[in-house]
């Protein structure tokens, strides 16, 4: 009995990662319809030149920190240039969404549940006013953007956790 029960655990421990992963995705997908000026995170080469053109300016951030760049309207940029990023860096807003998949997140995002990386704090930090949440209602299409301080101040409530993954042990 246990070992099923286990199993059973286990299945829907993976069931609901996969799940959960799928949602945050096609959350973003949806959002960005939403906004056609936002470009996804850069991937590859392109992304190391985005984060190198940060470091220059003194801002170190993990590239999970934000999902989308926006730019004003009708303007476009090359990730092949670190040089070309490191100019046009203060026309980027950096984007975090966070989709609610729950039908009892009301009109607002009232009753809204979820949370804020270490990274996307410290983001948040360091980029100041070129740091934005997207808060994203999957079932209505509400679409929120605000920032940190602002998400922040209308919690209800906060739960801190931290997040370990262990080592292999010796």
């Amino acid at each position: 009995m246990t070992t099923s029960l286990t199993a059973l655990l286990e299945a829907k421990r993976s069931h609901l990662a996969r799940l959960s992963s799928s949602n945050g995705s096609q959350g973003e997908s949806a959002a960005r319809s939403t906004s056609p000026n936002w470009i996804a995170r850069p991937k590859g080469q392109a992304r190391r030149n985005l984060l190198t053109a940060l470091k220059r300016t003194g801002i170190e951030i993990k590239a999970t920190a934000f999902d989308f760049i926006s730019l004003p309207e009708s303007q476009t940029i090359s990730f092949d240039s670190e040089e070309d990023l490191f100019h046009r860096l203060p026309q980027m807003t950096f984007i975090e969404v966070k989709t609610a998949t729950q039908k009892r997140v009301k009109p607002g995002f009232s009753g809204f549940f979820f949370a804020f990386t270490e990274n996307e704090i410290s983001a948040s930090t360091q980029l100041g006013d070129r740091y934005k949440i997207a808060l994203f209602n999957k079932h209505t299409k509400e679409l929120l953007i605000s920032s940190l301080p602002e998400v922040m101040g209308r919690a209800g409530s906060t739960t801190w956790q931290v997040s370990i993954q262990l080592r292999p042990a010796e």
